[in-house]
């Protein structure tokens, strides 16, 4: 009975006898049946993308409910995923925190302190029957003026857990993009890579999981992609649109050069059983 949710899952704010809370792992597949959004630490900043496949031909993308990356201040920038009504709730309460700071300290938010207060927002909807939780994740890239002068990427989960992270994707299509994340080693100083790059792998990935999606497979897709740096002289700004277009160029060229060489691995394997058996 436990296991199933029945009985336990009317309330966030009921535990279920195995200690699970049944109405946050809900908000957790809405995420998870949602848009892809992946971020990544460089060298010299943080790059935000998000996947937005064009479900109709007749959907305006600039509409504001189709913008998944928003400016919460100069200095900062959420990419949302999951239900977008409540992700919208977010981003305007992101935008209020930063602002109560400003006015009141003079200073711009530090992205850990903007993310943690989020996270207490989202958590308060998970203590409260009469509340149910929010049914998206926001995935937060800020750079911190004040103290570190360093960028910092964090995502906010449904539960109001809050984490720091080298490299990070949410949605569907998470595991997919994790283990491409891990194989880039973004932990290590000695490889770790440049923002541009990193614009590479962000479309390279986000084109890996629209071909593996057999709903979105052959339709045509959108990448919407933010940075902070040195560059943009640490404002939130979008990626410029050429070279967002460049970056998935060479993302399908490399998606492609690696399966003709997984095809010539799989014929050599192929031609040596034969050899054996003969």
């Amino acid at each position: 009975m436990a296991s199933s949710g029945s009985g336990y899952d009317l309330s966030s704010a009921t535990f279920s006898p195995d200690g699970r809370i049944f109405q946050v792992e809900y908000a957790g597949k809405a995420v998870e049946n949602a848009g892809t959004v992946i971020g990544i630490h460089a060298s010299d900043g943080v790059v935000l993308g998000v996947l937005k496949p064009l479900y109709h031909k007749m959907v305006v993308p600039t509409t504001a409910s189709y913008k998944r990356i928003h400016t919460v201040d100069v200095h900062a920038g959420v990419a949302t995923t999951g239900f977008l009504p409540d992700a919208r709730v977010l981003v305007g309460r992101a935008q209020e925190e930063a602002s109560d700071w400003q006015e009141q300290y003079g200073t711009k938010i530090p992205p850990h302190v903007l993310c943690e207060r989020l996270g207490h927002y989202v958590h308060y909807f998970t203590l409260h029957g009469a509340l149910r939780p929010f049914g998206a994740s926001c995935v937060l890239a800020g750079y911190d003026q004040a103290e570190t002068k360093e960028c910092g990427l964090y995502m906010v989960e449904p539960s109001g857990s809050v984490y720091k992270y080298y490299g990070v994707a949410t949605g569907k299509g998470k595991q997919i993009a994790k283990t491409e994340l891990e194989k880039l080693n973004l932990h290590k100083e000695s490889t770790s890579i440049d923002l541009k790059q990193a614009v590479k792998h962000v479309a390279k990935i986000l084109v890996l999981l629209h071909k593996e999606n057999k709903d979105t497979e052959g339709k045509p897709m959108e990448l919407e992609l933010s940075w902070i740096s040195q560059e943009t002289n640490w404002k939130h700004l979008p990626v410029p649109k050429q070279t967002v277009d460049d970056a998935k160029q060479w993302a399908i060229a490399q998606l492609a050069e690696e399966e003709e060489d997984d095809d010539d691995d799989d014929g050599e394997e192929e031609e040596e059983t034969a050899a054996m058996e003969e």
